[in-house]
């Protein structure tokens, strides 16, 4: 009796995962073209200026970044934990360098290099990430619980980090990354006493920096009550919540909106959801939250079913950085939370989040090849 020879699985990128993200991405460069005409045509004169330059200083290097993470082994990534470390504060430090860094409004967030304007922070939220998995799968689930080898080198790290982003001040950048490593930190197996420590603490930082800054406590005094300063500090929050509104059921229709005629700021940025709203309508704005929420899920799939440890907290970790900063983008322009600049993954303007939200989606598809899902 002969014996069939043992079939070897050979896992290939997840194509449901893939072509969600590829939509999401075809659907942000839509209404882009939409809802930043107007701005872009007062601004440069040039109604597609937006588009463009997503198309090539994000769209493009994205692709490529995409691809060549999607062909790395994942777990290479480990070799080069400590090289992201560096790298992170390097980035974070050339902001404050004569010739190097570029403020934007109020903040000094940005970098230019042989031409090319990049912003640290964004490339900062996936290799810091790279570096956390790695030093926590280290650790061990004994040595993360444990307060000395554990919490303490981790707020350290974490606290760095945040402390350069204050600095420049990027507070919405710092509460997605610090966002992203305390529910890393938790995925990881951290004891829960640690995590609400953590948390008050964090809190109470948090009460600091807002009262610290007049603009940051107009700002929280807008969220609890917007219709103090319709014409001020309110403004922003009030004709985003007009555009949503005025989107009523079914929309506006595709590119009928009022609000992105420079009654909106920031219709290609942050902003952008509120634009979808009045365009799409109700239904349809559901429809794009329900099909976030299928592609998270679809990514916590791939990283539960990781093949190790690093896996699924890099994984876990990526789809908790998506899914954090969609959540507080979509929050601020309903009024749920207070406004930071935040860009919404795959729509928003942006080169380099466009970029980087790419470059994780890569991570993700070679984490689904060795994925048992």
């Amino acid at each position: 009796m002969t014996h069939a020879a043992p079939v070897h699985r050979t896992h290939a990128w997840d194509p449901v995962f893939l072509w969600t993200a590829v939509g999401f991405v075809l659907f942000g460069i839509l209404m882009l073209s939409s809802a930043s005409g107007p701005s872009a045509y007062a601004k440069f004169g040039d109604s597609f200026w937006f588009v463009k330059h997503q198309l090539l200083f994000g769209l493009a290097p994205g692709i490529v970044a995409l691809l060549f993470f999607a062909r790395l082994d994942y777990h290479r990534l480990q070799r080069c934990a400590k090289v992201c470390l560096v790298a992170s504060f390097v980035l974070l430090l050339a902001v404050f360098l004569p010739g190097i860094g570029a403020a934007w409004g109020t903040s000094q967030s940005w970098i230019h290099l042989f031409g090319f304007s990049l912003q640290p922070a964004e490339i900062v939220k996936l290799t810091f990430l790279i570096f956390l998995a790695t030093w926590l799968d280290q650790r061990g689930e004994e040595g993360v619980r444990d307060t000395n080898t554990g919490l303490f080198p981790f707020l350290t790290l974490v606290g760095a980090v945040a402390f350069l982003l204050i600095l420049q001040p990027d507070v919405g950048g710092m509460s997605i990354i610090v966002g992203t490593s305390l529910l890393l930190y938790f995925l990881s197996g951290a004891k829960a006493s640690h995590l609400v420590g953590i948390a008050a603490a964090g809190f109470a930082g948090l009460f600091v920096l807002i009262k610290a800054a007049p603009y940051r406590t107009a700002r929280f005094t807008t969220f609890l009550h917007p219709e103090l300063d319709p014409r001020g500090i309110g403004y922003h929050i009030n004709q985003a919540l007009l555009a949503i509104g005025s989107g009523g059921f079914f929309g506006l229709g595709f590119g009928h909106s009022r609000q992105k005629f420079l009654y909106l700021p920031e219709v290609e940025g942050d902003s952008i959801f509120a634009i979808i709203a009045e365009e799409l309508g109700f239904v349809l704005m559901l429809a794009f939250v329900a099909a976030i929420l299928f592609f998270l899920f679809r990514g916590y799939k791939i990283a539960r079913h990781a093949p190790d440890r690093f896996g699924q907290l890099l994984g876990g970790g990526i789809m908790c950085w998506l899914g954090l900063q969609t959540f507080v983008n979509i929050a601020g322009m309903l009024s749920l939370m207070p406004l930071t600049g935040l860009t919404l993954p795959f729509v928003s303007y942006g080169g380099t989040s466009l970029m980087m939200n790419l470059a994780a989606i890569g991570v993700m598809l070679n984490i689904s090849k060795a994925s048992n899902a």
